[in-house]
């Protein structure tokens, strides 16, 4: 039975969750703004972007090493204050070589944050003896919503400067007011000279447990990135159809991970994550070969009710590795799952002018497939719950 403190806890990492997405969704409406200010191609742009990624996957491994020395509620707090002033630090930059160091301290800085707050979010599962990382990511979802969504309007209103600012004082007073509530777990000794690269276990089951979480975050960003664009060229849909599917993606996407928790604490990790690749194995299929855009988008619908809770199963399953610290098996975990989602867009986009996008949404059910092959390998999220 958990106590108050476990409790607060709980409702403190979520505030982290909430301003982490809060914060990478406030960037999205601010991209067009800083081509604007610097003028910048479609390439360079790409660039920008793709320097914002290099620093998120550089920054995992790193901040699990520094959880495990210092324990994740130490890196959380440090992250989540910093990371509340980095995107005013972009919009602020004057000149572009302050941008991209800017842009790349952004990226790391949420990077760094996302892998404490995962493991932290593990310690309190712990705590618990219950299964909450998926809810968790739905704080997180809820927050990219939040912020995709009012960024728009505070950024037509206030300019990219009011709008950072604005961020900025919201994710400052929500992470200064749950910092208090976190908890955290007990800090090892210094490691040893022997052990001092122990980021980087020797047990391949924990990067078969990141190649999990690489499979199920790819298609995830696919649909992203691509479903709208689908619809509207190969299927002839309107722009305010084709954009319907990606709504409806998040939606069902969000809301599952709010009862995710439930699902996995009755029916066992390795079980949801089967049901789970299942449903989304269908879903992806099923949006590849649908013969209206409709079809397509009740069916990506139904792909996002089985991707909500893989990754954070997964993630749990990375934080749960016999031997490891909770820190370094979500490093590993996170640092491969982003790198593939950080060069699979670009990717994707070279192969669908030559084949479409149907083929690769088809092609994508296939790492569902794997998955549910692989599914044995979570077992260790169950460990939290005794």
């Amino acid at each position: 039975m958990a106590g108050a403190a476990e409790t607060h806890a709980r409702w403190a990492i979520a505030v982290f969750f909430f301003v982490n997405g809060f914060t990478v969704g406030s960037w999205a409406p601010q991209i067009p703004l800083l081509a604007e200010r610097f003028s910048l191609s479609e390439t360079m742009l790409g660039l920008l972007i793709l320097l914002f990624g290099l620093g998120a996957v550089m920054a995992m491994p790193v901040c699990g090493y520094l959880s495990v020395r210092h324990g994740t509620r130490a890196i959380l707090r440090i992250t989540g204050v910093l990371c509340s002033f980095a995107l005013l630090a972009v919009t602020a930059a004057p000149i572009m070589a302050l941008l991209l160091l800017a842009l790349f301290a952004f990226g790391g800085l949420v990077g760094g944050m996302d892998v404490a707050m995962n493991s932290n979010a593990v310690v309190i599962e712990r705590r618990f003896g219950r299964a909450l990382m998926s809810s968790s990511h739905g704080f997180w979802s809820l927050g990219g919503f939040a912020g995709a969504g009012l960024g728009g309007i505070l950024a037509e209103k206030l300019g990219h400067l009011g709008h950072a600012g604005v961020v900025t004082v919201l994710s400052f007073f929500l992470v200064l007011g749950a910092m208090p509530k976190l908890k955290g777990e007990e800090v090892q000794a210094p490691l040893g000279s022997r052990k001092r690269f122990a980021s980087f276990p020797r047990s391949s089951r924990v990067y078969l447990i990141g190649i999990i979480a690489l499979f199920c975050m790819i298609p995830e960003g696919a649909v992203l990135d691509w479903a709208a664009l689908y619809l509207q060229q190969e299927m002839g849909a309107g722009l305010s159809v084709a954009s319907l599917a990606f709504t409806a993606f998040c939606g069902t996407m969000a809301l599952m991970r709010f009862l995710g928790d439930g699902v996995r604490n009755r029916l066992g990790a390795v079980t949801t994550m089967r049901i789970s690749s299942l449903i989304a194995f269908i879903g992806m299929i099923s949006a590849g070969v649908a013969p209206s855009p409709f079809v397509a988008t009740l069916a990506f619908a139904f792909a996002g009710l089985g991707i909500a809770n893989m990754v954070p199963i997964a993630f749990s399953a990375a934080g749960n590795q016999p031997g490891i610290s909770s820190a370094v098996g979500m490093s590993v975990a996170t640092t491969i799952g982003y790198f593939g989602l950080l060069f699979a867009p670009s990717l994707i986009g070279f192969v669908a002018e030559h084949t479409g996008f149907a083929p690769i949404f088809i092609a994508f059910a296939a790492l569902f497939g794997i998955v549910f092959l692989m599914s044995k390998l979570v077992r260790p999220a169950d460990g939290v719950m005794h």
